[in-house]
């Protein structure tokens, strides 16, 4: 089984994820650790979400990238089960990501304004749950 990372590079639908990871140094340390981790990832298509010129600006300030990485990152391994019982999970970051479970028409788990799109991807270091949107620290 592959860790977080690994998982990431494979899926080719984060390469801008892991371009950003790789450009704050957290392969190395945090997310290739032993963890467990849990990542709420968003894919490429969640990253052109953002407004334009956003992604360059952050990916040019070390410091404002690692604190928006590390804010989809919960130590701990949470799988959608586990998620769907909680009201919110502390970060690495230090933030709060609100949970809102939408049992109608299975619409599913929310992760403050992010769409949970594919749950509980187990990895040899955590788990990672495929997410709609970029997560913004407050």
């Amino acid at each position: 089984m592959k860790n977080i990372i690994e998982t990431a590079i494979d899926a080719e639908n984060f390469t801008t994820l892991v371009k950003a990871v790789q450009t704050v140094d957290l392969v190395a340390g945090t997310l290739s650790g032993t963890g467990p981790f849990t990542v709420f990832a968003p894919t490429d298509a969640a990253f052109a979400k953002l407004p334009a010129g956003t992604l360059d600006s952050v990916l040019q300030n070390k410091e404002q990238l690692t604190s928006i990485l590390t804010y989809h990152v919960v130590l701990g391994k949470y799988m959608a089960s586990d998620i769907k019982k909680l009201k919110s999970l502390k970060t690495v970051q230090e933030g709060l990501l609100t949970i809102e479970v939408h049992r109608l028409f299975h619409r599913g788990v929310k992760i403050n304004d992010a769409q949970v799109i594919h749950p509980d991807i187990e990895c040899s270091n955590g788990v990672i749950h495929v997410i709609d949107s970029v997560l913004m620290p407050k």
